[in-house]
């Protein structure tokens, strides 16, 4: 953690904080989406990080891609935002936030997946049927069942609202 966030750990410690954050669904030219295992639950993921002081939300969607995956977004477009009591999380480490998370779609990118800054522990492609809500990190769940209805391929995650 660095920046922003970083600097309001330190004045408030581990309490609740509202985290506006930028994240990517990177999907490749078969419809898999790429994920990433993340080093501090385990789970499955999408690229995504807390927007910076002055930064524009897309930029961050960019950088976060890069930093997270290696790959250089050709073009984004606005998928959702989602925000609400689900999304409210308990890092393993104690840090307690609030997310409003806008989230991208990204279908033209650069380079090769790799994980790039320590975030990830690997990197795969899903089909949309391979993903089930037990793989991915809980609050980006709603985001997860909402893309996955789209597609059709929601199967597993129940009657939720898809918010």
């Amino acid at each position: 953690m660095t920046g922003y966030m970083q600097s309001m750990r330190e004045l408030i410690g581990h309490r609740t904080v509202i985290q506006c954050a930028a994240s990517v669904l990177c999907v490749d030219g078969e419809g898999r989406l790429l994920l990433g295992r993340r080093a501090d639950n385990g789970l499955w993921g999408y690229s995504g990080g807390s927007v910076e002081i002055d930064e524009r939300v897309e930029d961050c969607a960019r950088r976060e891609l890069l930093e997270e995956m290696g790959l250089t977004a050709d073009e984004i477009t606005l998928f959702c935002v989602s925000s609400g009591p689900e999304t409210h999380y308990v890092y393993p480490n104690g840090d307690e936030v609030s997310n409003i998370e806008i989230v991208y779609l990204c279908t033209g990118y650069r380079g090769q997946p790799r994980c790039a800054d320590g975030e990830m522990l690997e990197l795969r492609y899903f089909r949309p049927e391979e993903i089930s809500p037990d793989m991915i990190s809980p609050p980006i769940r709603p985001v997860m069942e909402r893309y996955l209805r789209a597609r059709g391929a929601a199967q597993a995650w129940g009657k939720g609202d898809g918010r």
